[in-house]
């Protein structure tokens, strides 16, 4: 076997199509969209690399068009869940004895083909699937997963170097990183195709193999993750696509010796229930496994009276309203100073007022669907209840129809009280509550905003006060895992702003960082002796 030293390809982001009028791009998108849509496609399981079909389907609709039929699925049971964690097992020693470089090279393999190859059709996938728009995708589909693939393999490299810097004559002290003993079990969101497919990929960079369990409203673009996956050379049976029911997928998982982590993102309810039966199963592991979750977020924008309106106003609408507020870091609580509330109302409602809705293939749409009919009725609810409170002015939007898709109107409701509902509970939609508050007050509202909500994922602030940007800073240190300064507080960027959040909002572990990395092994200390001792003697004995 050839030795030797590597350095992988330095990485650099990749470049965001724009899809405009007349480019190419864009001509190659609506083309995927019309392929996809022409066709209805049969969705297999893959456990140890066979496509598995089953009896049993589930179908995925386009949420913004949801008689449409894109695809059926086949929907498996607890003996399909055995056996994806078995093929994970039996692949596990040929995979984590593969030297790390040509693990490294089926990612970046993986990274190319999503650039090039498979582009459109994956962006294609997640705007039919997911109700993304063109740039949503792009950014999403595209960009961030090619940038977590091409970073992670950076990060890797990186982790693997690092080595105890003494090592005293006579000695040599070093460190190998392990995979973690048993399988990862990688549940992931519907909202994001590069978090769906960086949980498994992540782990499995790092030498693990994984059983993965994507949300039922993302599999179509899953189904083509894994494609690319086998295309690129990742092997049979170390990450293994599975579709079935979450209590059974639970009782599995949740109660094998070989459970060794878990990678998450989705709701905080589902996360604490998950932590509580790995640690009413403890007993049963060979290891400790590793939880590693982002989950909610009550995001805000705090906008101060030194603010520049039009900042403020794009990085609410923006913040709050791209894709239809389903980010986990979207903002849906925004507090406003009260001498700035007249001009950048006016300018929200107007930008409001230029907002096309409808399905994504028509790329002047700015707004599509929600993800399904349980978030459409959930959202539907909590605006007919802001009708009727006292205390409410919905001041944009209101409306919604799920006729032909599951279109909620962009809503903004202003209230009088900063501990209203919508300011406090996660909708994860495009409802946003404005509270607007006395200049004088800014140093009360701080504290409000700390203690308003248990989450802390993304938050932001809007200033040109030097002095206020740095109160707020350190008043809500706690607050965001990840804060913004007269930015919107969505859109990290893999390599510039590692993702993640405390409190109720996740594990912290840093999503497109080696931090996140470093979750996936199990470090092994080597101290080797050359001149090794032999008398156990040691000089203090000595008489005087």
């Amino acid at each position: 076997m050839l030795k030797g030293f590597f350095n992988v390809p330095t990485p650099v982001n990749e470049p965001i199509l724009n899809y405009a009028p007349g480019s190419k791009e864009r001509t190659l998108l609506k083309d995927a969209l019309a392929d996809a849509r022409s066709y209805q496609q049969d969705i297999p399981m893959y456990i140890g690399g066979k496509a598995i079909h089953t009896d049993k389907k589930g179908k995925v609709v386009a949420p913004h068009d949801h008689q449409h039929i894109l695809a059926q699925f086949s929907i498996g049971d607890k003996t399909h869940i055995t056996q994806a964690i078995d093929a994970a097992l039996a692949a596990k020693e040929d995979w984590e004895n593969l030297a790390w470089e040509h693990r490294a090279a089926i990612f970046l393999k993986a990274a190319d083909l999503i650039a090039g190859k498979y582009r459109y059709k994956l962006n294609a996938a997640t705007m039919l699937g997911q109700s993304k728009n063109a740039y949503q995708a792009e950014i999403d589909a595209a960009c961030e997963l090619i940038d977590f693939l091409r970073f992670n393999v950076s990060y890797m490299a990186d982790i693997y170097k690092q080595q105890p810097p003494v090592s005293p004559r006579g000695n040599w002290n070093r460190v190998e990183q392990r995979p973690l003993e048993g399988f990862v079990f990688a549940l992931t969101p519907f909202n994001f195709t590069a978090i769906a497919a960086n949980l498994p990929a992540s782990a499995a960079m790092m030498g693990n193999v994984v059983v993965w369990k994507p949300a039922d409203t993302q599999i179509y673009a899953a189904n083509l993750l894994m494609e690319i996956f086998r295309e690129a050379g990742v092997p049979d049976g170390v990450i293994n696509l599975i579709y079935a029911d979450g209590p059974e997928t639970g009782d599995v998982v949740f109660n094998h010796p070989d459970f060794a982590g878990i990678h998450f993102t989705g709701s905080t309810k589902v996360f604490q229930e998950i932590w509580k039966t790995i640690g009413a199963n403890i007993h049963k592991y060979k290891s400790y496994p590793r939880i590693v979750g982002e989950t909610g977020g009550k995001d805000f924008i705090l906008v101060h009276p030194s603010a520049q309106t039009n900042v403020a106003s794009t990085a609410i609408v923006r913040g709050a309203f791209e894709y239809q507020g389903q980010k986990c870091s979207a903002a849906s609580r925004v507090y406003i100073a009260e001498s700035l509330w007249p001009e950048i109302k006016e300018l929200m409602l107007r930008d409001l007022a230029t907002f096309k809705m409808g399905g994504t293939e028509d790329f002047a749409n700015f707004i599509n669907a929600v993800i399904d009919e349980r978030s459409f009725d959930k959202l539907a609810k909590y605006i007919d209840q802001a009708k009727k409170d006292k205390g409410v002015e919905i001041i944009a939007g209101g409306n919604y129809d799920k006729t032909k898709g599951y279109f909620i109107e962009p809503t903004v409701l202003v209230v009088d009280d900063p501990k209203y509902t919508t300011m406090c509970e996660e909708l994860f939609g495009p409802v946003l509550t404005v509270y607007v508050y006395a200049d004088k007050d800014f140093d009360s509202i701080l504290e409000v905003i700390d203690t308003t909500s248990p989450y802390a994922l993304t938050g932001a602030f809007i200033a040109q006060d030097r002095y206020a940007i740095e109160k707020a800073s350190h008043a809500l240190r706690n607050s965001a895992g990840n804060f913004y300064i007269n930015d919107k507080c969505t859109g990290a960027v893999v390599g510039q702003q590692p993702f993640g959040g405390a409190r109720g909002s996740g594990t912290n572990d840093k999503a497109g960082s080696m931090i996140n990395l470093l979750r996936w092994v199990s470090p092994r200390t080597i101290k080797e002796v050359f001149e090794s001792p032999t008398d156990y003697r040691y000089p203090f004995l000595a008489e005087d």
